[in-house]
């Protein structure tokens, strides 16, 4: 669902209006009739966790129902109160606003920030600035962009999508959590992939069973004896996976090799979930 930045506003405050104390709401309502200031809106926008609190929204199924692919389920109050400040501000000085916030704000900030994307004004120019968020080594941040988050599927191109699911794996982010991951796989990065798990191999480190995700669709007969390996390793999460990707190719060797194993017993989400508890 794409969101228009005055629905998204709607709805933030919606949930606010439903949220908030009296006083509360009282001080979000004086801060938002006075945003045409630079300096009124950054001194709102750095007061609210004080003013409003950092509770969980804890939004209800049918609140949920209202966002589709946009999963916002665990947004805090603070963080729906800066995100709605920022689009109630004037159309004109939300880039300028925005990037300073990003530039300047603290881990907290930048992670509410980036991952409210999708609901910003003409979000397909902001692709450069979501790309910064990828690049910080903070993995929260980078998390902010790439989980739960529709903006990557919607509107990267295939080089930049690729290279957020490289860098998921080489810094330990999972890639369950990112939208579109299944739709949006290809050849070049299916062969990055697999260049990935060579150099493992070859230094000796463990490959992450969820990469193999990616590469099952493009199995060929050379990357067969690719997944074979993980078929062969000593690692349940990896021989798991291996099925998984065995299952989603169409070469004909691959659904042999996947009728001599076992049958699979578990699903990406539960080689996940296992895996955030290794």
């Amino acid at each position: 669902m794409a969101f228009e930045s005055t629905s998204a506003l709607a709805l933030l405050e919606s949930w606010l209006a439903s949220r908030l104390s009296a006083d509360a709401q009282e001080w979000y309502n004086k801060k938002r009739a006075d945003l045409g200031s630079d300096r009124e809106f950054f001194l709102a926008f750095a007061l609210v966790p004080r003013n409003l609190g950092k509770a969980d929204l804890e939004l209800t199924d049918q609140e949920r129902s209202a966002c589709t692919d946009w999963d916002p389920s665990n947004w805090t109050v603070d963080q729906a109160a800066r995100i709605a400040l920022l689009l109630a501000g004037p159309d004109q000085s939300f880039i300028a606003r925005l990037e300073k916030l990003c530039a300047t704000g603290d881990v907290g900030e930048q992670i509410t920030l980036y991952q409210a994307l999708i609901l910003y004004q003409n979000p397909a120019s902001l692709t450069q600035r979501a790309a910064e968020g990828l690049r910080s080594n903070v993995v929260p941040v980078f998390e902010a962009v790439a989980h739960r988050n529709p903006y990557p599927q919607r509107y990267f191109d295939d080089a930049a999508w690729n290279q957020m699911v490289l860098k998921a794996l080489f810094i330990g982010s999972s890639l369950h959590p990112i939208q579109g991951l299944d739709e949006r796989a290809n050849e070049p990065l299916a062969a990055t992939l697999i260049d990935s798990a060579h150099e493992r191999w070859a230094a000796g480190r463990e490959v992450n069973p969820e990469l193999w995700r990616c590469v099952g669709p493009f199995i060929n007969t050379n990357r067969l004896e690719d997944v074979k390996r993980a078929l062969e390793s000593d690692n349940p999460l990896s021989q798991e996976a291996a099925r998984l990707a065995l299952a989603a190719s169409n070469l004909p060797e691959a659904k042999m090799l996947l009728e001599a194993t076992e049958d699979k017993v578990l699903s990406w989400e539960e080689i996940h979930q296992a895996l955030r508890h290794v």
